[in-house]
């Protein structure tokens, strides 16, 4: 009995890691789903991003798909930075760690827009790829 006892909360533990993956899963196979129409997308737990030419569209992963999603151009952007901690990074010598990872894009006549990241590697390669798409939009 008392060995019972003792393996009914690992059971428990079990079932909720199982749930936790399952639950991941269906977030995965909603944004896969939502991502095939953008030419570059992302999936991270806090926000998925597309996109698709000049245009990005975020919002933030559900297992029905995303939801919140909201989109611009990134010819409405006057600046394009990513933030560790708050503060502005140089993409070319970005920090090894940092606990709040996003990328910021100050547009024109609008609150700045702020799509966070999990990964700091992933956001500079990120940051560092709109800003290039940027630029060519701006000697256009």
């Amino acid at each position: 009995m008392e060995r019972g006892l003792i393996w009914l909360p690992l059971l428990a533990l079990f079932i909720g890691l199982a749930w936790a993956g399952w639950n991941e899963y269906q977030k995965v196979e909603a944004y896969r789903t939502w991502a095939e129409s953008f030419d570059r997308a992302k999936y991270d737990i806090y926000a998925v991003l597309g996109q698709k030419k000049d245009e990005l569209t975020w919002g933030k992963p559900t297992r029905k798909g995303p939801i919140g999603l909201q989109s611009f151009s990134l010819r409405q952007a006057k600046e394009i930075r990513l933030k560790v901690d708050n503060q502005p990074v140089n993409l070319e010598n970005p920090p090894q760690t940092g606990r709040h990872v996003e990328l910021e894009f100050q547009l024109e006549n609008a609150a700045p827009v702020q799509i966070p990241f999990t990964d700091l590697g992933i956001a500079t390669q990120w940051a560092k790829f709109l800003q290039a798409e940027w630029q060519k939009m701006q000697t256009e």
